[in-house]
């Protein structure tokens, strides 16, 4: 079968121009502007209702989604199409271990008994169901490590002054092996909160 020259060349200008679109929409570095861009853009939602929060490091989401789109895919659409006003507390595997969810149902921390953590192999997207929580934020870099580092819970234990805020079913928080993070805090008037963690594994 003879293919014409006008065909080859449509299937050329479609091709070159795919390639293009995707370049666009993947810069090889991103910054500050362009990770903006795309997060305010929203297509990696696809179709997510609660908005990722302002505090999230934009650059390090765009770079981690990009590495591995499959898994952040995955990670959404458990949010997505779960039921989790009703779903059971437990662990749910999304993608074996690279991928997985923790629901918990009960009563949140007061301030004393939290503590700042921090995750070297997966990260952590928390997002309140029911209720409310505050979860504080500080970056890795300006914090003193009072539990060293234990390779079989991706977990150690800071010390260090960050930004509280009010989690909340609109919203979902992201935090990255550059992020301590200090969740599960009482908010006063809410004494049993539902959460979601979603564990997804760093891409090198």
């Amino acid at each position: 079968m003879k293919i014409s020259a006008k065909l080859i060349c449509l299937i050329l200008f479609l091709t070159l121009s795919g390639l293009k679109a995707t370049a666009q929409d993947q810069p090889k570095t991103w910054t500050e502007k362009t990770a903006a861009e795309w997060v305010a853009k929203g297509d990696w939602k696809k179709g997510l209702k609660p908005d990722v929060h302002p505090s999230v490091n934009k650059v390090t989401f765009a770079e981690q989604y990009h590495k591995n789109q499959a898994m952040w895919d995955k990670a959404f659409a458990f949010m997505r199409d779960s039921d989790l006003t009703k779903i059971k507390p437990g662990k749910y595997p999304i993608d074996g271990t690279n991928v997985f969810a923790i629901v918990t149902d009960g009563a949140p921390k007061e301030f004393d008994a939290s503590a700042w953590e921090p995750h070297k192999n997966y990260i952590d997207l928390h997002y309140v169901v029911k209720g409310q929580e505050t979860i504080g934020a500080a970056p890795v870099t300006k914090a003193t490590v009072t539990k060293p580092y234990n390779e079989a819970t991706d977990n150690a234990n800071y010390n260090v002054k960050g930004q509280y805020y009010i989690a909340t079913p609109d919203i979902f928080f992201l935090f990255f092996p550059s992020d301590a993070h200090r969740p599960g805090i009482k908010v006063p008037g809410y004494d049993v909160v539902k959460k979601l963690v979603v564990k997804i594994k760093v891409a090198e």
